[in-house]
C-alpha cells in the first residue's frame, strides 16, 4: 500500500502499539504526538491533535489512507483538576481528526474510545446500544468524542468506528495500573496492600488484544455498527485478579481489603459479541497468560531493580 495510515497519540500506549503492528505487517505509518520522540527506533512526529493547521500539514505531506485516533488524555485518573483542558483535548481533538478526515475523504477512522464512557451500567451483559451516562469527564469527553463522530458519519459519509476499551494492562503502560503495582511488588519481595476491591469487579484487556482489535476494525469494510465493546473477556473482582497474580507469580503476595474502588466506576460484564462477529475480534490472551508476560517486560526493563 502506497498511502500512509495516520496514528494520532503515537507516543502512548495503544497508539504505539498499533504503530507498530502495522509496520510490522508491511504498512507505511506517520505517527504523531504533541512532541516528537523516538520509541524502539520507531520515530513520532510533533503534532498536536488540537492543532487543525498541523493536521492538514502533515496529511499534505503524508498521503493519508486510513486515520487510528489514540491521542487523548487517557484514564480518568489523568487530568482530574484540569476538565477544560480535558475538553480541549479529547472532544477539540477528535473534532480536528474528525474534520481531517471528512475533507480527505473515502477513508475509514479508527476511534480509540472507552467503556467508561457508559458510567455505572445496569445489568450485564452490557450491550452496545446502552445508554452512555458518564459520571467523569473523562468518559463524558469520550462520549461527546463519539457523538461528534458519528454525526459526521451521518451527515458527512464518513466512515467512523468506536471502540469501548475496558481497563488496558501490559508492557509501557504509566498511568495507575494495579496490575503493575502487584507485579512491582512483588519484584522487591513486598506485599501489596490495596484498601479496597474485595469484591469489586474489573474487566482487564491485555494491551495485545487491545491493538489488534484496533487493526480488526481498521480493516473490515462495511461495518454495521458504529461502536463495538472490547474487553478481555473477563469480569473478576480485584480479589480474583490478585489470586490470578499470585498464582502466575511465585513469592507475591496481595492483600485486598473490602469496599468499592474509589477511583472507579462498578460496571457489569460488557457482551462483546458484536466484536466477534462485525470484527472477528476474540480475545487470545489470558489474564494469566498477560500477567506473566508483562513480569517478563517489567524484568527486562529494570522493574526488578
Amino acid at each position: 500500500m502506497s498511502d500512509y495510515v495516520l496514528v494520532t497519540g503515537g507516543i502512548g500506549l495503544i497508539g504505539n502499539a498499533v504503530r507498530q503492528r502495522l509496520e510490522d505487517r508491511g504498512d507505511k505509518v506517520v505517527a504523531i504526538d504533541r512532541v516528537a520522540a523516538t520509541i524502539d527506533g520507531r520515530q513520532v512526529i510533533e503534532c498536536d491533535v488540537t492543532d487543525a493547521h498541523g493536521l492538514h500539514a502533515i496529511a499534505r505531506r503524508y498521503p493519508i489512507r486510513a486515520i487510528v485516533h489514540c491521542g487523548a488524555f487517557s484514564g480518568p485518573m489523568v487530568s482530574p483538576d484540569h476538565p477544560m483542558q480535558m475538553i480541549r483535548v479529547n472532544i477539540g481533538g477528535t473534532a480536528n481528526v474528525g474534520e481531517l478526515a471528512r475533507i480527505l475523504g473515502g477513508i475509514r477512522l479508527v476511534f480509540a474510545s472507552t467503556a467508561t464512557a457508559y458510567g455505572v451500567t445496569p445489568d450485564g451483559p452490557v450491550r452496545e446500544d446502552v445508554a452512555m451516562e458518564p459520571d467523569s469527564m473523562y468518559g463524558a469527553s469520550k462520549a461527546a468524542s463519539e457523538q461528534i463522530l458519528n454525526a459526521y458519519r451521518r451527515q458527512f459519509g464518513v466512515d467512523t468506528v468506536s471502540l469501548r476499551l475496558t481497563w488496558v494492562y501490559g508492557p509501557r503502560r504509566t498511568t495507575a495500573c494495579l496490575i503493575r503495582q502487584m507485579l512491582t511488588d512483588a519484584l522487591a519481595g513486598r506485599t501489596t496492600r490495596i484498601p479496597y476491591g474485595r469484591d469489586f469487579p474489573r474487566q482487564y484487556i491485555h494491551l495485545d488484544d487491545a491493538a489488534d482489535s484496533m487493526i480488526a476494525a481498521l480493516d473490515r469494510p462495511d461495518l454495521p455498527q458504529q461502536a463495538y465493546n472490547i474487553s478481555g473477556g473477563n469480569w473478576l473482582t480485584l480479589s480474583q485478579v490478585a489470586d490470578t497474580v499470585m498464582r502466575a507469580v511465585p513469592g507475591a503476595k496481595v492483600e485486598v481489603a473490602a469496599g468499592d474502588d474509589p477511583g472507579d466506576i462498578r460496571q457489569e460484564r460488557f457482551d462483546i459479541a458484536a466484536a466477534a462477529r462485525d470484527l472477528g475480534y476474540r480475545p487470545k490472551i489470558s489474564l494469566e497468560d498477560g500477567v506473566k508476560s508483562y513480569l517478563s517486560w517489567l524484568k527486562a526493563n529494570g522493574a526488578a531493580a
